[in-house]
Formats: C-alpha cells, sequence, structure tokens
C-alpha cells in the first residue's frame, strides 16, 4: 500500500514532468475508479487545459489545472505511470491523460482509492474534509490536541485518517517502534512526554523516508518487519505480531511493553501540577 512518503514521490514526479503539459484528451477504461464524475464529464471538463504545480494532502494528490483539479487517491495498489505514447498500455490503466508529450497513466489494480473531479479550489476542500491535517504539517502542540480529544488505543488514534491524515500501517508500526511504545497502549496511559516523543519520531521519520525513498537506513523495523523469526533490531528479541485497528501490527515486546493507565498522582506529577501534601 503507499504510504505518504510514496504519495509525495508520486506528487514530485507529477510536478516535474507533468506541470505545463496540455491535456488533449482523457480516456476512461474503467468508469468504476471514477467517484463523482463520468467519463465523459471528466473528458470534457479537462480537455485543452496545462497541468499546474501539484499539491499533496495525506496520502492524497491534488492535480490542479488552469480549469478544474482531479484528486487521486491510491488505495492499496494505485500508481502513476508515465508513457511515451499509447505503447505499453497496461490493462490496469483506468485513467489516461494523452497529454502534449506523453502519457499520464492512473493505474490501480484493485481499485481502491480512485479518482474525483473538483471544479474550483471550494470543491476540492469539500472532498478532502473528512482528512485532519497533514502528517508533516501538524507541529506538536496541535499534535496533542488532535489526540487528546480521542479515545481508544493508540495505533488505531494514528492511522485514523480524520484525525491526522498521512501515517498508514508501516509507518505508524515504525513511529511507535522507535517510541518504544506499545500499538494497542490506551491514549489515556500516555503522557504528555510520550505524546511529545510521538509528534517527534513521526515527524523525523516521515521526513527520513521521503528524503531516502527506496534507500531506508539499516536499523529500522521496516527492514524485518514479515520476515520469519525476525528479531527487534535494537534489542534482539523476537518480533511479535498482533492486529490493531484492523491491520496486522509488529512490535517489540520487549522494547514495547504493554502499559496500564497512569494513576492520578503520577499524571499530575507529569504534567506538573503535583500539590504539596498537607501538613
Amino acid at each position: 500500500m503507499p504510504e505518504l512518503p510514496d504519495v509525495e514521490h508520486l506528487r514530485r514526479s507529477l510536478a516535474a514532468r507533468g506541470t505545463r503539459r496540455r491535456i488533449e484528451e482523457v480516456i476512461t477504461t474503467d468508469a468504476g475508479i471514477l467517484r463523482n464524475a463520468s467519463a465523459d464529464a471528466l473528458d470534457r471538463a479537462l480537455r485543452g487545459h496545462r497541468l499546474e504545480e501539484p499539491e499533496r494532502r495525506g496520502k492524497w494528490v491534488i492535480a490542479w489545472t488552469t480549469g478544474p483539479a482531479f484528486l487521486l487517491h491510491f488505495g492499496m495498489t494505485g500508481d502513476l505511470v508515465w508513457g511515451d505514447d499509447s505503447q505499453g498500455r497496461h490493462r490496469h490503466d483506468r485513467v489516461i491523460f494523452v497529454l502534449d508529450r506523453g502519457e499520464l497513466r492512473y493505474r490501480n489494480m484493485r481499485k481502491l482509492g480512485g479518482l474525483w473531479l473538483a471544479h474550483d479550489p471550494a470543491e476540492v476542500e469539500s472532498i478532502l474534509a473528512p482528512l485532519g491535517p497533514d502528517a508533516l504539517s501538524v507541529d506538536r502542540l496541535r499534535f496533542r490536541e488532535l489526540l487528546g480529544r480521542r479515545r481508544g488505543q493508540v495505533k488505531a488514534a494514528l492511522m485514523d485518517q480524520g484525525v491526522i491524515a498521512g501515517a498508514g500501517n508501516l509507518v505508524v508500526d515504525e513511529v511507535l517502534w522507535h517510541a518504544r511504545i506499545h500499538p494497542l497502549t490506551r491514549l489515556d496511559a500516555l503522557s504528555p512526554t510520550d505524546i511529545d516523543r510521538l509528534h517527534r519520531q513521526l515527524d523525523r521519520l516521515l521526513r527520513t523516508w521521503v528524503e531516502r525513498h527506496g534507500n531506508l537506513p539499516r536499523g529500522w523495523l521496516i527492514k524485518v518487519r514479515g520476515d520469519p523469526e525476525a528479531a527487534c533490531p535494537r534489542c534482539g528479541t523476537g518480533l511479535a505480531r498482533t492486529a490493531a485497528a484492523g491491520r496486522t501490527t509488529y512490535f517489540c515486546p520487549s522494547c514495547q511493553p504493554v502499559r496500564s493507565r497512569p494513576g492520578k498522582e503520577a499524571r499530575r506529577a507529569e504534567h506538573g501540577r503535583r500539590r504539596p501534601s498537607r501538613p
């Protein structure tokens, strides 16, 4: 499944190769991938317009043009593929943008995600309204506020795109492992220091992942995640697996122990509000 860093690289590819290219025709080979427009309406709306600098929000790419915009979500198997001409088209190329030079193909085997048409910026915002702030733009205080509104387990909260947009299964497992927090830990068992550490690791890991795309550092969980007999890169303990937020989840039972909800006095101390005892 594409993660935020993968989608950012798709956005960068679209920016580098597509900006200022004119859309000559939009060919939809499978209208089931279109979420709010017909194939004819999409072609009529975009034909003749030039692509402009695209944006990304979470795992969505917003492809602006000199007219309407189209929004792409990649689901589990989505991709953007470039071609010089009609040669090399694939049966899973659901929408093909024929440009004044080359083709842009939205390829999606399982047809999760999809393509949306937006006629103006207000319609773009309406489509993206369910999303929380982008995971690479949220600051520490906002991160605290967002998690403070939630109940339940930490992994489910971090994967909820309505809380923070862009953190998927692999990213969240990586963040929790680096932060030494068990994925099933309840949010009310986390201290403000824990929350700040999660934010710091989320920001650091995503930026590293984006800049080192395809060449991640040694010693990360993802380098061994899912391998038979995989051991924790930090302490050597065998990795454990469970289900969290409906997804297969890997963690180190030694580095990421289960913790219980802290007592009242522990929470006061963490917040710096411990009251002096009475004489």
